[in-house]
C-alpha cells in the first residue's frame, strides 16, 4: 500500500525495514522483560538474540532461494542482487535456522533449551505480527482475488515490480490476517506464561498455534511463486506447519507420558528409603529394649 514510510528527492525509506526494526526491537524487548521475571541475565538475552536474528534472517532467504531456485538457476546473480538482500524470505526458513543455533548455544552456554526458548517464543510472535504489516506495505506475500468487502486493491507500480502483487485488482489482505492472527497468539502466551506447569509448554504451544494459523492462511495466499510440494497440493510452508504440528505432539506426550528409565530410578529411590527406614527403626527398637527394665513386659 505504501511501500515508501518517507521519499525525499532521491532517498526513500522503506516502509518494511522500518517496521522489521520495530519488529526486531519489540521482541528482544518482550524477552528481556520475561527472562528477567525467571532470572536470566538480560545482558545474556540480549546477545543471544543479536545472533539468533542474524542467523534466522540468512536462514529465511535461504529457503526463499530453495523454494524459488527455478528462477534463482537461471539468474544465478539475483542471489546477491539489492532485491534478494531486501527480500524478507521464508519465515520457516529463519525459524529453522534459528531453531537450530539455539540447540547449539543452549548446548555451549549451559542453558535450559525449554525455559529459554519459553522467554523467546512472545517475542517471536510479537515480532511476526508487527513484521506482517511491513509485507502489507510492500505488498509482498498478498492474498486471492476476492469479492469480500474488506479485500484490499494495491495501486502501486513499485510494489508490482518488486513483489508481484497485481494491481487494480481486490485481494484478501493475507498479511492482516497473519497479523491480527500472531498478535492473538502473543496474548495468549503472555497470558500462559506466569500460569505453564513447565518449562517449554509456551514454545510448544506457541509451535502448535502458528501452525495451524499458517497452514489455513496458506489457502488464501495468492503468490505462487512462494514454493510448492506434492505437484502442488501443498505449499512449502503449509508442509513444515504440518511437519511441525507432528512435531510438537510427539515432544508433548513424550514429555507427559512416565520413562521407564525415569520409573526404575524413582523406584529404586524408594525402595533404598524404605529399606533405610526399616533398618533404622530395627536399630531403635534395638536400643530401646537394652535399656529397658528388666521387669518390663513388652
Amino acid at each position: 500500500m505504501h511501500p515508501f514510510l518517507i521519499s525525499i528527492g532521491s532517498f526513500h525509506l522503506p516502509t518494511y525495514g522500518v517496521l522489521l526494526v520495530l519488529a526486531i526491537l519489540g521482541g528482544i524487548y518482550t524477552a528481556m522483560r520475561l527472562g528477567r521475571s525467571v532470572g536470566m541475565d538480560s545482558a545474556r538475552i540480549l546477545d543471544f538474540c543479536t545472533w539468533v536474528i542474524l542467523v534466522a534472517l540468512v536462514g529465511a532467504k535461504v529457503l526463499m532461494i530453495l523454494t524459488e531456485w527455478s528462477y534463482f538457476r537461471a539468474n544465478l546473480g539475483e542471489i546477491f542482487s539489492f532485491s534478494t538482500l531486501m527480500a524478507g524470505g521464508v519465515f520457516y526458513g529463519g525459524f529453522l535456522a534459528a531453531l537450530f543455533f539455539t540447540i547449539w548455544y543452549v548446548r555451549v552456554q549451559k542453558l535450559s533449551f525449554w525455559k529459554l526458548t519459553d522467554v523467546l517464543a512472545p517475542g517471536v510472535v510479537l515480532g511476526q505480527s508487527v513484521g506482517r504489516l511491513g509485507c502489507f506495505s510492500a505488498g509482498c506475500d498478498y492474498g486471492k482475488a476476492t469479492t469480500v468487502p474488506w479485500g484490499v486493491t494495491f495501486t502501486n507500480t513499485f510494489a508490482h515490480e518488486v513483489a508481484g502483487v497485481p494491481l487494480g485488482v481486490r485481494l484478501h489482505p493475507t498479511q492482516l490476517y497473519e497479523s491480527f492472527t500472531t498478535f492473538a497468539i502473543f496474548g495468549l502466551l503472555l497470558w500462559w506464561f506466569p500460569r505453564r506447569k513447565r518449562d517449554g509448554d509456551v514454545f510448544l504451544g506457541y509451535l502448535g498455534l502458528y501452525a495451524v494459523a499458517r497452514f489455513f492462511l496458506e489457502f488464501l495466499r495468492g503468490d505462487d511463486d512462494r514454493g510448492f510440494v506434492f505437484n502442488h497440493l501443498l505449499s512449502t510452508s503449509q508442509f513444515i506447519a504440518l511437519l511441525a504440528l507432528a512435531g510438537v505432539a510427539i515432544v508433548f506426550i513424550w514429555r507427559r507420558v512416565p520413562h521407564a528409565g525415569v520409573a526404575g530410578r524413582q523406584g529404586g529411590l524408594a525402595q533404598a528409603q524404605t529399606t533405610d527406614g526399616g533398618v533404622a527403626a530395627s536399630k531403635v527398637q534395638a536400643v530401646a529394649a537394652a535399656h529397658a527394665p528388666k521387669g518390663a513386659k513388652r
